[in-house]
């Protein structure tokens, strides 16, 4: 069976596998299939209800970064206990509640299973409601895929909910409607939010897009790989915004992809997305300095994970390239390479760096390099308050043991140089150093 969403789209159903179906995109490079798969298996040896949790937190964690996927956690009312959620996304100042709901006994006819899909979306959004304010009344401390207890403040973030649903067989054309909660929502099935997860490849670009998908009309559940390749499509014909290339300094380019990439982030099959991945893990994995904690370390991840989706593929390929240059160089000899970009509100700004060694000089040079850069960009956007710069530098390790090091550096707020430091930083960075 065919029918055809809209002028770009059609959709392919398999009569004999109503769980999967293909969509077949018009784009600028011809057509593209996308072939939506089911849903993960649910792990075995666990309850339905469980199990459909559990999986949702797998394909989020996996797809995604655990740092951001926080397990369920209760709170206390008198002698009682209550649950706060089926867990959280978590990533910058946005955060998701998730509510999964499973059909645990045989579908019955449709009309009845339409109504059954109605009332536990409505339930699950009233949960997600009392979870924020829950949230927002008293701090909890809530475990993420990492093991890491971080202490949610609900006031601190911008919330919305999700209905998450896992059934066998969902009626053609169901859509769910409830109260307003007060906070953005949406629903999705489990093989939606699979699909977002593995389109995207990046938590903070899965919670960017259920925010804007609850923007729009409400679709079908099952439908939401329709929504996203219409939306992806829009962004796709959408120009470049008009951006002030000089305040990243001279030599500053404007760079734009689509939000909402068509092909899914590692298609072309290099893995060189993974690279980006990789720099995450090792931050995540890395001890902590004593003067920061575990909501400073998810703060940095969520700020580079912020890298848009359509460009990580280039930007993994430009750092090993990078990294291999920077060896090739005569012994006792030091060469640096940078790429560093500025997002589009001018308030994060990001420098990935890879150098021929790593000892306490090159170290302390590339903390002048990201200081300097910082005080540079609040000086010309004249929002210092609002700007954080995070640095990252690569560098060889020839153990055996991982292809590169990795050190982290973040400057935030005003700058803090003294006129006599930032002489100092740019005559040792204007030889050349600087990247263009």
């Amino acid at each position: 069976m065919t029918d055809q969403p809209s002028s770009t789209l059609w959709r392919f159903i398999r009569d004999d596998d109503p769980s999967a179906f293909t969509l077949i995109v018009d784009t600028a490079n011809g057509p593209y299939m996308r072939r939506i798969p089911p849903a993960l298996p649910l792990p075995s040896g666990v309850e339905h209800g469980p199990g459909a949790e559990a999986a949702a937190h797998t394909a989020a964690a996996t797809c995604g970064l655990p740092d951001f996927v926080f397990q369920p956690a209760y709170a206390r009312k008198g002698s009682a206990r209550r649950e706060l959620s089926d867990g959280l996304l978590l990533s910058g100042r946005r955060g998701a509640v998730i509510q999964v709901k499973a059909r645990t006994i045989q579908p019955k006819e449709a009309d009845r299973e339409v109504s059954w899909i109605r009332k536990v979306a409505a339930k699950a959004m009233s949960q997600a409601k009392g979870t924020v304010r829950q949230l927002r009344l008293l701090p909890a401390d809530m475990v993420n895929g990492r093991g890491r207890t971080l202490s949610v403040d609900g006031n601190a973030f911008e919330w919305m909910a999700v209905f998450l649903l896992d059934h066998q067989h969902v009626p053609d054309g169901t859509i769910c409607s409830w109260e307003p909660i007060g906070i953005p929502s949406v629903a999705l099935t489990r093989r939606d939010w699979d699909f977002l997860f593995d389109q995207l490849r990046s938590t903070t670009a899965v919670i960017d897009y259920l925010f804007r998908a609850a923007a729009e009309p409400p679709v079908a559940l099952g439908d939401e790989p329709v929504r996203y390749y219409e939306l992806a499509a829009a962004d796709a014909d959408t120009p470049p915004a008009d951006i002030d290339t000089e305040l990243v300094g001279p030599g500053g380019r404007l760079f734009s992809a689509p939000q909402l990439p068509q092909t899914p982030v590692g298609a072309a099959g290099t893995q060189a997305h993974l690279v980006l991945r990789m720099v995450l893990e090792d931050i995540t994995t890395s001890p902590l300095p004593d003067h920061a904690d575990e909501a400073d370390r998810l703060d940095v991840l969520s700020l580079l994970d912020q890298l848009p989706v359509g460009v990580r593929e280039e930007w993994g390929r430009l750092l090993l390239e990078m990294l291999d240059d920077v060896t090739h160089v005569p012994d006792d000899n030091l060469k640096w390479r940078f790429r560093r970009q500025l997002n589009a509100d001018a308030t994060c700004q990001t420098v990935y760096t890879c150098a021929t060694r790593f000892d306490e000089h090159v170290q302390a040079a590339f903390g002048s390099y990201v200081q300097l850069r910082h005080h540079e960009v609040a000086a010309r956007t004249g929002r210092g308050d609002e700007l954080v710069t995070v640095g990252v530098m690569l560098t060889p390790n020839y153990s055996g043991n991982r292809p590169w090091d990795t050190t982290m550096f973040r400057v935030f707020g005003a700058s803090q140089l003294t006129d006599e430091e930032v002489a100092q930083f740019s005559e040792l960075w204007k030889h050349g150093l600087s990247p263009a």
